[in-house]
């Protein structure tokens, strides 16, 4: 079950008659903590929530679009979905997938939750009951991502290990149309209007795909190793992508945009050997970013400087999935470690 961080494990507040040299130890995650000590930033119980209850890897989580509650699944298969406030219990658990569960997103208004699994299945889950509504097959390996349209009809999209992207119909049984990749697919998304497809995969390139002609349209080059995750941002202009050639990238992927379509690189984070498939967010104003990080810490870095605006600590194993809050300064991490951080930031 969820618990509070335990006091003992909270951030000492500095004694005020210490002289300024003696301060400078303090990282900016304390200095933050010290703040929100006087005036708190959010309605969270705590400024730190520490939510245990998977028995394996977090591979994803994500706030539900009105923000009061959260999914999280990971190696053990289990959906499981978190209140937000008060002490953030857990409040629903699906289950299903004989596979881990490689990535989850709530549908737009709210009510379903897509998954995809290394069984080879995507599956749409009813929240207020939790049941699965539809297990989506036609996918020869693993897959590895899947999203749905921000509007429209019920469409989600899946990349696989056997080289394939998928768009699903919910109130179908079988995909509506395959697209051919000449690789494995990690990561994809729709964008804005659902015309498009955006992927990527372990031949490192974000490939644009024509939705309705079934055909690629743009490569995008830049990246040099694997794309591990891909997020679109909220006003639908661009796109931002993480690598295990540890960088994180923003692209244009307007109709008209210049030929050089990646117009931001953040670093700082990193990749490692265990190869996790590290996700990527965009705050809900596009002032910032974030994503999944190897060396145990979440950054958070400002859209404009590009400089990394917070390295939040507490995780004792690899971040793999960040997200930010719709409406308050909350992100939720979740990481190998079996644990999920919720936290207020300034």
């Amino acid at each position: 079950m969820a618990q509070k961080r335990p006091s003992d494990m909270a951030v000492a507040i500095p004694d005020p008659k210490k002289s300024k040299s003696d301060l400078i130890a303090y990282t900016n995650r304390d200095k933050a903590l010290v703040q929100t000590g006087v005036s708190r930033t959010s309605s969270l119980f705590a400024p730190i929530m520490l939510l245990e209850g998977h028995q394996g890897d977090i591979f994803t989580c994500e706030f539900h679009p009105e923000g009061q509650i959260i999914v999280s699944s990971g190696f053990d298969r289990q959906i499981l979905i978190w209140k937000v406030y008060d002490e953030c219990e857990n409040i629903g658990f699906m289950s299903g997938h004989t596979g881990s569960v490689m990535e989850a997103h709530f549908s737009p208004d709210g009510s379903n939750v897509y998954t995809c699994s290394t069984d080879n299945t995507v599956a749409i889950w009813d929240v207020p009951t939790c049941q699965r509504v539809r297990k989506l097959k036609g996918h020869g390996n693993f897959v590895n991502s899947v999203q749905g349209a921000r509007r429209g009809p019920q469409l989600l999209v899946s990349g696989s290990d056997d080289n394939t992207i998928k768009m699903w119909d919910s109130r179908k049984r079988y995909a509506i149309s395959t697209l051919e990749a000449t690789y494995q697919v990690t990561a994809a998304c729709f964008n804005d209007t659902a015309e498009q497809i955006i992927t990527g995969g372990i031949d490192n390139d974000v490939k644009i795909w024509d939705v309705r002609k079934n055909e690629l349209l743009h490569r995008l080059r830049g990246h040099t190793d694997t794309i591990t995750g891909i997020s679109l941002s909220p006003d639908g202009s661009y796109v931002l992508t993480n690598s295990m050639d540890n960088t994180l990238r923003i692209w244009d992927i307007r109709p008209y945009a210049p030929v050089e379509r990646c117009v931001k690189v953040f670093t700082g984070h990193q990749h490692n050997f265990e190869k996790n498939l590290l996700r990527c967010s965009w705050s809900k104003d596009g002032g910032l970013v974030s994503c999944g990080s190897a060396d145990r810490f979440v950054y958070i870095w400002d859209t404009t400087t590009r400089h990394i605006k917070y390295k939040l600590p507490g995780h004792n194993g690899s971040v793999n999935d960040v997200d930010f809050h719709p409406d308050e300064p909350i992100v939720v991490s979740g990481s190998s470690d079996k644990t999920l951080y919720l936290g207020e930031i300034e």
